[in-house]
Formats: C-alpha cells, sequence, structure tokens
C-alpha cells in the first residue's frame, strides 16, 4: 500500500459496449490507482457473479451487505425493518471507525441543527455532513441497487489519505434497496429469461415483464409517492430512519427509458415547489457540478434542468427538500435486463452500473468539498423557518372527524411519524359553526421546526409558475380525509388553546351503550371500520340489514340513513356470544354500538321493511387488465384494513362460468374480451352481479361497450396556435388535468352517500374523463359543484366542463347493478375520506332502486 490516488479520479469509456458478450470485472468499474483493502470480500465473492452478470437478488444483496459489515470496522449494519412479503430493509452506516466510536452523539449533535433555538450551540466546523443513499425505489430499476454493492465496497475496501479524509467528514447511510420485494420479483423475471447468448432485441420476453411488472411492492403501490403519506411498511421504517438522523444530501437511484441517457438534478426550474427555499435548487445546481465532471470523465453523456421536476413532496428526491436537506434524483436509461438495442446502440446492464456508482461518488465529493456550507444551509432553513411561520397569516390548524374518530385518527398517525408536535385542544373551541372538544379534535401550531412540513401537508395551492407536473399537483391532507377542519388566524388562535402535546395517538376505542341486549344491536355507518365490523358479522352467519330511512329511539338517539341492524333473535350465535361480537366490534373497530331494548322506534320501527338484508360481499378484483396501482390500493384497502378475502381473477377468466362464485367484480381499466365473453359479463350482471367500474378508464369502458348509457363529456382546448413544434409534447400533457383536489356534492340519502355526513366531499381527480349528469336528481349521487377547485393545477378549458358533471353513477343492467365512480376512491391508500364510496359499492350497490339507476 504504497501509492494512493485521490479519492474521486474515475476512469473513462465513451459508451456502452457494442458487444454483449464480454463480462466486466471489478476493474470495469473501480476507480484505478487505488489500493484495496485485500480483507474486504468483493461481491463476487459473497454472491458467486460478477457485479452485472446477473441481477442481484435481494437475498444475496443482503448477504454482501451483511459480510461487509462483518469484516469493516467503517461499517456497521442495521435492520429497521419489513417489508409486507417479510424481506429485511437495511441500513449500512459507513465512516471513520473513530466517527462509529462516538456515533449517537455525532447523530443527536447533527439533528440538533434542526432545532433553531439550540442549533448555534454547535461547531459545524468540526461536524460531519451526513449523506443518505437510497437505490432502486422502482424494483425494475435494478441497475441502482447493484451498484449498491460496489458503493458499500469502495467505501470499505478503497485505501488512502483522500478515503479517510471523507470517512472523517461523512457519515453515509446507505440503504441497498428501497423496495426488497420489487426487486426481487424483477430479478427473479431477468435471470430466468436470460439467454446464454445475450439477446438485445427488445422483443425478448426478457425485457417485458408481466402485468403488473416489479416496479412496486407487494401490493403494488410506487414506494416513491409514499415518503409524505407513509400507508407502506417499507416507508415508515425508512421515513423513521429519516428523521432520525435528517442527512444534509439524500440520493434517490432511478432509471428511466432504454433511449436516454442519465439525469442528474436539478429539474425543470420553474417546476420547483414554491415552499422549497431557491437556495436549496442552488445547491442542488452545485452538486450537480461533480456529477457533470465525473461523468465527463467516463464518457457517459447525460442531462439536467430537463423533463423532471421538484414539485411532488411524497417523493424520495423531493421530500428532503422541505426537511432542511438536498433531494437529488438519478435517472439511468435502463437496459430492463442484460443488454438491449437502443437509440445509443446496445445499452449492457454493467454499463448502467456503472453510471449509477460514479454519480454515488460523485455525491460524495460533493459532500466532503461543501460539508460546511450544506450544514450551514440545513441550520438556517430551520431557523428561517419559524420567521416564515410569524410571516404566516394562519397560525395553527384544528381538525377532527365527530362521527368517524378513526379517521382523524390515521392523519394523526401520520403526523407522528413525520415528527411534527400537535396537541389536544384546552377547551371546547368553536370555528366557523364547528365545535372542537378536547376529546376529539387535534390542533397543529404552525410555529415549530417543522412549519414547511406542515404547510405542505395542509395548504391548499390554485396558481402556480408552470402548467406541467411531473406527479400531481395538489393533495391536501384534511381535504383527503375529508375532516372537518379550520385554519386558525392570529385573531383565532393562542398558545393557551394548547392541551395536552399528543406524545403517540391512540386508536379510537367504541363502546357499547346501553349494555347487553335481547332484542337488537345497532351501530351508525359512519365509522371508517363499519365496514369492516359488517364483513365480520357476515362471515360468521349472523344476519344484519341496513336501514334506507332514518328513525331515532325513545331518548331521541337518531340514527343515520346506512345504520346496520342486528337482531338478536333467529341468529346462530346465543344472546351472549352475540354480544361478545358487538363488544369486538366496538374495540377493535372503534365504534359504538347501540343496545335496544325495542322495537318501537321513532320514524320507522326496526321490523319495517325499509330495513334490507345486507348480503356478504364475495369480490373478484380483475388482475392483468387495467390499472395495477389501482388494483393494489384496492386489493391493500381490503386485505389489509377491512380484512375482507378478495380474489385476483384474471382478466381472461370473465368469459367463463367461474365468475358466477362471486356477486362483487370490481375493474380497474379497459378489458380486451370476446364478444362471448362480453356477454358472459352481463349475464352475470343481469342475474343479480354488482359490477364496480373503479376509475375513469373503467368507466369509459363500461360506457364504449354498453354495460352503461353514460354520456362522456367532450372538452374543446385550446389551439395551440403559439407553439413551436419542440413545444408539442409539453402542450399535450397540458391539456390533462394532473391530479388535484375538487369538491363534490352528495345525495346523502342514496345508499352510494351512506356513511358520510356531510354533502360536500372532497375528491382527488386525474384524467379528464367526464360525465355528463342525468337530469334525474337521484340517480346523480354525486356531482361536481359549480365551484369544484380546491388544490391543485387545471386548464380553463377542463375546469368550466367539469362543473356540474357526475362523480359517482349506478346504471342497472336486469338485476344486477354497475357502478361508475369517476374519480378513484383509494389514491395511494392515504385518500381515506372517500374509501367508502369503494366500501358502499361493494356493500350496497345492490339495493340502490332501479329507477334511480340510470
Amino acid at each position: 500500500m504504497k501509492i494512493f490516488a485521490p479519492l474521486f479520479f474515475l476512469f473513462g469509456l465513451l459508451g456502452p459496449s457494442f458487444s454483449v458478450q464480454a463480462q466486466k470485472d471489478l476493474n470495469y468499474y473501480l476507480p484505478p490507482n487505488v489500493i484495496y483493502n485485500q480483507n474486504i470480500p468483493t461481491p463476487k465473492s459473497v454472491i458467486g457473479h460478477e457485479v452485472g452478470e446477473w441481477h442481484v437478488t435481494h437475498d444475496k444483496l443482503v448477504m454482501y451487505m451483511r459480510a461487509l459489515a462483518a469484516a469493516s470496522d467503517r461499517i456497521t449494519i442495521e435492520e429497521i425493518g419489513l417489508t409486507h412479503e417479510g424481506r429485511p430493509q437495511l441500513i449500512l452506516t459507513i465512516t471513520h471507525p473513530s466517527n462509529h466510536a462516538g456515533i449517537e452523539k455525532i447523530r443527536t449533535d447533527h439533528v440538533w441543527l434542526t432545532y433553531p433555538n439550540e442549533s448555534d450551540k454547535f461547531d459545524i466546523k468540526k461536524m460531519p455532513a451526513v449523506v443518505s443513499m437510497g437505490f432502486s425505489i422502482h424494483g425494475n430499476e435494478s441497475s441502482g441497487s447493484n451498484a449498491a454493492m460496489l458503493v458499500a465496497y469502495y467505501m470499505a475496501a478503497a485505501q488512502g489519505p483522500a478515503i479517510e479524509a471523507a470517512l472523517r467528514n461523512t457519515v453515509i447511510l446507505l440503504d441497498p434497496s428501497l423496495n426488497p420485494d420489487g426487486l426481487n420479483r424483477f430479478s427473479t423475471w431477468v435471470n430466468m429469461n436470460k439467454s446464454k447468448n445475450i439477446n438485445p432485441d427488445p422483443n425478448d420476453r426478457e425485457y417485458n415483464e408481466v402485468w403488473p411488472g416489479s416496479r412496486t411492492n407487494h401490493y403494488w403501490f410506487d414506494l416513491n409517492r409514499d415518503w409524505l403519506p407513509v400507508q407502506q411498511p417499507e416507508s415508515r421504517n425508512r421515513v423513521a430512519k429519516y428523521h432520525e438522523w435528517k442527512p444534509n444530501i439524500f440520493t434517490d437511484h432511478h432509471e428511466m427509458g432504454t433511449n436516454s441517457s442519465f439525469f442528474f438534478q436539478p429539474g425543470v426550474p420553474s417546476r420547483t415547489h414554491p415552499l422549497t427555499p431557491k437556495e436549496n435548487q442552488e445547491l442542488t445546481e452545485k452538486i450537480g457540478e461533480f456529477h457533470a465532471d465525473a461523468l465527463d470523465q467516463i464518457g457517459s453523456f447525460y442531462f439536467t434542468k430537463e423533463a423532471y421536476d421538484d414539485f411532488y413532496y411524497g417523493k424520495g428526491s423531493t421530500f428532503p427538500d422541505i426537511n432542511g436537506g438536498v433531494g437529488i434524483l438519478f435517472e439511468q436509461g435502463s437496459s430492463r435486463g442484460h443488454a438491449q438495442e437502443s437509440n445509443n446502440g446496445v445499452l449492457e446492464f454493467p454499463f448502467t452500473i456503472r453510471n449509477q456508482f460514479t454519480a454515488a461518488l460523485s455525491t460524495w465529493k460533493a459532500a466532503v468539498d461543501m460539508r460546511e456550507e450544506l450544514l450551514e444551509y440545513q441550520r438556517d432553513f430551520y431557523k428561517r423557518v419559524l420567521k416564515d411561520a410569524d410571516n404566516d397569516d394562519v397560525k395553527a390548524y384544528i381538525f377532527k372527524a365527530e362521527k368517524d374518530p378513526a379517521r382523524s385518527f390515521h392523519l394523526a398517525d401520520i403526523l407522528d411519524q413525520q415528527e411534527i408536535d400537535f396537541y389536544r385542544p384546552a377547551r371546547t373551541l368553536k370555528f366557523n359553526n364547528e365545535e372542537y372538544k378536547p376529546e376529539n379534535s387535534y390542533i397543529i401550531p404552525l410555529k415549530q421546526r417543522n412549519y414547511k412540513l406542515i404547510k405542505g401537508m395542509f395548504e391548499k395551492r390554485t396558481t402556480f409558475p408552470d402548467s406541467l407536473f411531473y406527479d400531481i399537483s395538489g393533495w391536501t391532507y384534511p381535504l383527503a380525509f375529508d375532516l372537518e377542519y379550520s385554519e386558525l388566524s392570529s385573531r383565532d388562535y393562542g398558545r393557551s388553546q394548547l392541551g395536552d402535546k399528543v406524545i403517540k395517538p391512540e386508536f379510537p376505542k367504541g363502546s357499547i351503550i346501553g349494555g347487553r341486549s335481547a332484542y337488537a344491536y345497532v351501530f351508525e355507518w359512519h365509522g371508517y371500520y363499519a365496514p369492516r365490523a359488517a364483513n365480520r358479522l357476515l362471515e360468521k352467519g349472523i344476519r344484519i340489514k341496513v336501514a334506507t330511512s332514518k328513525f331515532s329511539t325513545g331518548e331521541k338517539t337518531q340514527f343515520d340513513y346506512g345504520t346496520i341492524l342486528v337482531p338478536v333473535s333467529g341468529q346462530n350465535l346465543s344472546e351472549q356470544a352475540l354480544f361478545l361480537e358487538m363488544q369486538s366490534i366496538a374495540n377493535l373497530d372503534g365504534i359504538d354500538v347501540h343496545a335496544l331494548k325495542t322495537g318501537l322506534t321513532e320514524g320507522v320501527s326496526l321490523g319495517s321493511n325499509t330495513f334490507i338484508n345486507v348480503e356478504k360481499p364475495e369480490i373478484a378484483l380483475v388482475v392483468e387488465a387495467g390499472s395495477s396501482a389501482d388494483a393494489g390500493e384496492i386489493w391493500h384497502l381490503l386485505d389489509t384494513r377491512m380484512n375482507m378475502r378478495v380474489t385476483k381473477l384474471q382478466a381472461d377468466r370473465l368469459g367463463s362460468s367461474a365468475i358466477a362464485r362471486y356477486n362483487t367484480i370490481i375493474i380497474t381499466g379497459g378489458l380486451n374480451l370476446s364478444e362471448s365473453g362480453m356477454e358472459n359479463l352481463k349475464d352475470w350482471i343481469r342475474n343479480g352481479g354488482t359490477l364496480v367500474a373503479s376509475n375513469g378508464s373503467a368507466t369509459a369502458w363500461a360506457a364504449r361497450n354498453k354495460l352503461t348509457q353514460l354520456k362522456m363529456v367532450d372538452v374543446t382546448q385550446y389551439t395551440g396556435e403559439k407553439i413551436t413544434y419542440d413545444q408539442i409534447s409539453s402542450y399535450q400533457r397540458g391539456q390533462s388535468i394532473p391530479g388535484g383536489v375538487y369538491m363534490s356534492q352528495l345525495e346523502l340519502s342514496h345508499p352510494m352517500a351512506y356513511g358520510f355526513t356531510n354533502k360536500e366531499l372532497p375528491t382527488l381527480r386525474r384524467g379528464n374523463v367526464m360525465i355528463e349528469a342525468s337530469e334525474d336528481r337521484f340517480s346523480n349521487p354525486g356531482l361536481y359543484t359549480q365551484d369544484p377547485l380546491l388544490s391543485g393545477w387545471i386548464n380553463k378549458p377542463n375546469l368550466e366542463a367539469l362543473k356540474g358533471t357526475s362523480t359517482i353513477r349506478v346504471s342497472a343492467l336486469g338485476r344486477g347493478r354497475i357502478v361508475s365512480l369517476v374519480d378513484n376512491p383509494n389514491f395511494r391508500a392515504f385518500w381515506y375520506g372517500t374509501n367508502k364510496l369503494m366500501m358502499n359499492a361493494i356493500f350496497l350497490a345492490r339495493i340502490v332502486n332501479s329507477s334511480s339507476a340510470k
């Protein structure tokens, strides 16, 4: 070890090789003239093949990272949680051994920089920068995770003064696989389809995964949209680790189309969220110079300030920007296998890995060289937020869900995950004709270190410097949860209103009001988990009925439309056993159950025919057609929240007798059915089945195929006379609604609206499918208002066309029903406020009167 090369002098190659036979060894990837510690295992010595020869499986990736940690005093390894499929999520902490000796103090000192009133006590000249590196959050963008082995090996094995200095001045948090389940699914696919003589033909099966692909996690969620809502375990685990450290830089390694080169941020300047400080983008651009220099040295082409943006805070590369760090997106043109033809020649998998590895090292160099600047920015970011909070007209938010405390609990749980301070009100407060009580409400003061994160979740924004968005343009959380909430100004808010700080929100507990009954029990449909309770009863063979009229008891307790009636007599359980079931509902589902002693109620009596039997749902969710994301959201909702069985039914089975066992079929897009298959589906509906079209695409398909008589709205868009040829693509994208929050209005007496207490319902709209409203009021259980835009961007032609159109329609075909839900009610699992529309379609569409089903 006599020769030590500088840390980041990387060798060059002009582009991807045109030979697809030669295997690359470590020399292809690693900087030259660097001596490596021979006691550190190479990837091949552990996983059995060279990096890039095969796509690494997750188990081998884990095995290698554990072997590295065991061999190197620069690395400690931690399992931060498990995925849905039980795969471990790992974090490698990589730094100098002397830093490891005091790592907890380094961490706590670093986090103190995010506390404005404490941060000046710490000398940033003596503090290391913290860099978090995350790889392949999309499972089929696997060059990142394969490069992670090289990054970890280099940091563990490379020797020399530059390496030692870099290790002393940084702490690297390396997550080798942000999506273990997806990565394993993809590696299995490409490896099992790899030929000995690699075939780069894009038509080969290796490069064309079957539905739903491997981009997503177990429930087909895009984890790169879940950093803010944290609805998946992978996200909750990694966001907890993120907040534990508050890194200065977070890198997010992705892939894009095969014909592309390499992208690094910043993105399009005009598409940065206004809450992100301009200094953030300046730092991003400065770091980009390090990437450009490193990629120039190896001859790789790249682009920046194009195509991608920094707007939606639910993405991994944007989430840090509102948390005092710098998020950096890398996008590598993807081989989607081992070697594929592209516009730039044959794109080999090792070449894509080397670019990702190079960008990781250039990030490390930037962190070392810009260490004090990054730390100073972080400290100043949190100091400025207190001033921003002082200048904000809004001083606090208060929210509740009076009839459904579970929904407000779930929002409180997200706040807790994001380390936002919130409280119970000290006393009953009244704003905008709503009473907020200590037992059912939460209040969030804005003057706290996470001010910008709160604004990013709660604000409503309708003006933007640009009309193009890589993702959604609006996501206001209290609207997503359909909560009663108020923005409190300085005239409304005072610190004396804050009661106990919420340390950990607790799931609400219901109670049995009236004790044990020998006659009947009722519970209202308002509760988020009321469908789960109903299904549990039906699974056990307990008869239940639903109230289609309001009624009240002698004590003047009024029960709303959709109340569930559970008679005591005639059940297959004893009176005591049924009482225990009701206790389970109160305890597990957070619902109040009322014990009734008599059927002589006011309005309608319990023996009235207005109480209709509820049929146990037998559900088929059509897969291998339509949107896998929407299908995954439904599967997740039913399986993990409602504890309901759902059969994932292949689309080609719709033409068979197999569908006879189901009473509900859910589709998430168009289906390619033969004439006989379509007739089989129609016969099933005519015989009493319920078909649920769960988004605009599925709704339009049902209408095109004459399952419904719905009429689509044809929107006349701008002519585009002033655009140039190179603007055509952007112009066309600007005609589509990118995703935002819009106000709809419900007919609360309609079964599709049972469980809602307010006729106004915020919905997430994405896309341009619009349905003309029916002239019959009761055929429109959901309509957009005449002033629907709440948060997000929409062009004027679409906004005008959207007004007064239907959001929900129920159509009759024989004895069956087709439910058209124009807007996805289950969006990314955090749109809790509209989930009940899906549950109503499953449980209650069958009772919709045929005269209003048009």
